[in-house]
């Protein structure tokens, strides 16, 4: 626990000295410019080391390194192309069934597409990585590895989207959904939070939104063709989480506030805005459907950007003082609540063990 606090404190306070938008000078480096590089340097080495050190940290960890045997094996693993041929090849050139080193070269990519989303489309970069570690999304990256390659790639392509620069967008989704397919969902509905909606048309949204009450069974026959693996397991139960509502719910109360003024009309808050909606409604009405959270995350990983934005917005000086206060509070109280559960099978990212000091425990495969 101290290591991660550590950890925390120790980059946010790097990553207070960051400016991402410094007064460029064409004919020389500035005094920020290096700053930058450096504050952004020791960050990314300090949690790509404590993330490619681990060792056995996280729930699925030895799942993985099974998944990673049964491949070098050519026997079948319900995981995607990309992550089949990458584990591939990390073995083949590493002569043996080197699993720290695929662990060390997914979290190089997570953390590196994490941080540079972030620089690139925060309007405040001390804030957004605040949010970034506070709500958990770095380690979380200890958990579900594919997963969170994926929500990385989902945040970079936001800008795309923003953008409108289309093909770039599709293209970057679709080489990430060879490391997790669920990746693909991000296409109908980032296209969708991009449309600048009239109010009938929300009205006729929100009569379709019905259909998820009265039409279940439909919906998880749907959900059961995309991921068979999900057939007859527990994750067809459903389920939500209502931290993650009263989540939402802030944020559109907090947006409602904002929308006349800064939302409406702006294309990447309005953006920000139907991305937020969305989560919520998923996660008020489907939450009959499997692993819900994982569809909800790649549209809540937005709010590390929208609650910046709509404090910069504020004109009140106190009252941005306020809402500034009151966001770190309850960022800092999610963290509390979260770590909290650091031990629990669902995320176990404590005690953290490394290979310096820890061996692996026994796969399935070795018992056998």
């Amino acid at each position: 626990m101290i290591l991660y606090l550590s950890v925390a404190v120790g980059t946010v306070l790097l990553a207070g000295m960051v400016d991402n938008h410094p007064n460029i000078q064409s004919y020389k480096t500035t005094r920020q410019q290096m700053c930058n590089r450096l504050c952004l340097a020791a960050v990314f080495l300090i949690l790509f080391a404590l993330s490619a050190c681990r060792l056995n940290v996280g729930n699925d960890y030895a799942k993985y390194v099974e998944f990673m045997h049964l491949i070098n094996c050519d026997a079948y693993v319900p995981t995607e192309a990309g992550f089949n041929l990458s584990v591939r090849m990390i073995y083949g050139l590493s002569g043996f069934e080197n699993y720290l080193l695929v662990f060390a070269i997914y979290a190089f990519a997570t953390i590196l597409l994490f941080l540079l989303a972030i620089y690139e489309q925060s309007d405040e970069f001390p804030l957004t990585y605040f949010l970034f570690m506070a709500l958990g999304y770095y380690f979380q990256t200890f958990s579900t590895v594919r997963y969170y390659l994926a929500l990385a790639a989902a945040l970079y392509s936001m800008k795309f989207v923003i953008r409108k620069q289309w093909l770039r967008f599709v293209l970057l989704v679709v080489l990430g959904s060879f490391f997790h397919k669920s990746l693909i969902v991000v296409l109908p509905l980032y296209v969708l939070a991009s449309v600048a909606w009239k109010k009938w048309q929300l009205a006729i949204v929100a009569l379709f939104c019905t259909t998820f009450l009265f039409m279940q069974d439909f919906y998880l026959k749907v959900a059961v063709f995309l991921y068979p693996s999900y057939e007859d397991t527990e994750y067809l139960e459903g389920g939500t989480s209502y931290i993650n509502i009263l989540r939402c719910a802030a944020v559109f109360g907090l947006s409602l506030f904002y929308y006349r003024k800064s939302i409406r009309g702006n294309r990447k808050m309005q953006f920000y805005f139907y991305l937020n909606l969305g989560a919520l409604v998923l996660y008020t009405l489907c939450s009959f459907l499997p692993v819900i959270s994982r569809i909800g995350y790649y549209l809540t990983v937005s709010h590390i950007f929208f609650l910046p934005a709509l404090i910069q917005e504020t004109e009140n000086i106190k009252l941005r003082r306020l809402l500034r206060l009151g966001m770190i509070a309850a960022a800092v109280l999610y963290f509390v609540l979260f770590m909290s559960r650091a031990y629990d099978d669902g995320l176990r990212i404590l005690p953290y063990q490394s290979f310096f000091f820890h061996q692996m425990v026994d796969i399935i495969s070795d018992r056998m």
